[in-house]
C-alpha cells in the first residue's frame, strides 16, 4: 500500500505501521455520504490485505455530523435492508488490526456508530457523542443497539439511544467510551502515541488478541488456546522472550 492522493472524501497517509484515514467533508461537518462509505470499504479492502493500525479522525474540528441526511432521506425499505453504513462500520470492526477513533467535536448518528466501531477512542473537551436517530424517526441501525451496551451497558445504552441527547466529553469519558482526553491540537499526535505502544509489540500477537477480544462467548476458552498455541510455536516469541531476560539479567 502506497500513500494515497488526497481523495474526495477521505484523506490518507501511510505509513510501516499504521494508516491515517481523515473524514474530509467541511462543508458538510463530514457527514457520511455514500462516496464515503465506498472509499472507506476500498480502505479496509487494503488493510484486510496488508494490515496495519488505522487511525480515524474528522477535519475541521469534526469527527463526523452523522450520515448525510439529504441521502438518508431518500433513502427506501430495500436501502435499509443493503445496511449501507452498516456493512462499511462491520468491515472497520473486523480489521485484523487495531481502529483508533480521534473524535474532537460532534459525532453524532452514523458518526457515533462509525467512532464505535473502533477500538479505542480518544477524544477532546469539546468531543460530543450521540444519537439522535429517533427524532428523525429512524432508529440507529449501525451498530449502536448492539456496539453501545457492550461500551457503555445496557442501561446507559438505552438512556442514549432512546433519548437522542449528547455525551459531553466528560460524561463520555466517565462512562468508558473515550479512553481519555486530549486538547484538539494534540488529538492527532495522542492518537499516533498509542498507535506506537501498539506498533512496538508484535504484530501476530497484537492481532490474534483482536481475534479473541471480537470471538463470541461461546468460543472461549478455546480461541484463545488456539491462538497461544500458535504464538508458543513463533520464533518472534522465542526472539522477545530471550531480549527480555537478557535485559533483566544485565540489570
Amino acid at each position: 500500500m502506497t500513500d494515497a492522493p488526497a481523495g474526495r472524501r477521505l484523506r490518507i497517509e501511510c505509513s510501516e505501521s499504521r494508516v491515517t484515514a481523515t473524514l474530509d467533508r467541511p462543508e458538510t461537518r463530514n457527514a457520511i455520504d455514500q462516496a464515503m462509505i465506498d472509499e472507506l470499504h476500498a480502505l479496509c479492502a487494503e488493510l484486510e490485505q496488508e494490515p496495519r493500525i488505522l487511525i480515524l479522525i474528522g477535519s475541521g474540528g469534526i469527527f463526523a455530523s452523522g450520515a448525510d441526511i439529504a441521502q438518508l432521506r431518500d433513502r427506501r425499505a430495500q436501502d435499509a435492508r443493503a445496511g449501507i453504513n452498516t456493512t462499511a462500520f462491520q468491515r472497520i470492526r473486523r480489521l485484523p488490526m487495531p481502529v483508533i477513533a480521534a473524535v474532537d467535536g460532534y459525532a453524532l448518528g452514523g458518526g457515533a456508530e462509525l467512532a464505535y466501531a473502533a477500538d479505542i477512542r480518544l477524544g477532546t473537551p469539546s468531543t460530543r457523542i450521540g444519537n439522535p436517530e429517533t427524532g428523525l424517526g429512524i432508529i440507529a441501525a449501525a451498530g449502536a443497539t448492539w456496539r453501545l451496551p457492550q461500551i457503555v451497558g445496557e442501561a446507559r445504552a438505552a438512556e442514549l439511544l432512546f433519548t437522542g441527547r449528547q455525551l459531553t466529553a466528560e460524561e463520555a469519558l466517565a462512562w468508558g467510551l473515550l479512553s481519555s482526553l486530549h486538547e484538539s491540537e494534540d488529538l492527532l499526535a495522542a492518537a499516533h502515541a498509542v498507535a506506537d505502544r501498539i506498533a512496538a509489540n508484535d504484530p501476530l500477537a497484537t492481532r490474534h488478541t483482536k481475534t479473541a477480544l471480537l470471538a463470541p462467548p461461546d468460543r472461549h476458552p478455546e480461541i484463545e488456546l488456539e491462538l497461544q498455541a500458535e504464538l508458543f510455536e513463533s520464533p518472534e516469541k522465542h526472539r522477545r522472550m530471550t531480549a527480555f531476560l537478557e535485559r533483566r539479567n544485565r540489570r
